[in-house]
């Protein structure tokens, strides 16, 4: 099965958003089961953060090209 560049990004942008909860999900659950975030942050808080990760690998992909 071939698929054309358009849906083939559409796939990458897909499993790249199901990774990202899936790691935001685990590292969530990580640092809260040793206690390491604030008792009142939320998951929204750890998406800011690994979002804000992303972000940065990104600016420093394209700073380095």
């Amino acid at each position: 099965m071939e698929f054309g560049k358009k849906e083939s990004r559409i796939y990458l942008v897909i499993g790249y958003i199901i990774m990202y909860f899936i790691f935001t999900t685990v590292l969530y659950f990580i640092l809260k089961y040793f206690d390491k975030i604030p008792e009142n942050w939320n998951y929204i808080h750890m998406m800011v953060i690994t979002l804000f990760i992303v972000l940065l690998g990104k600016l420093i992909k394209i700073l380095l090209k």
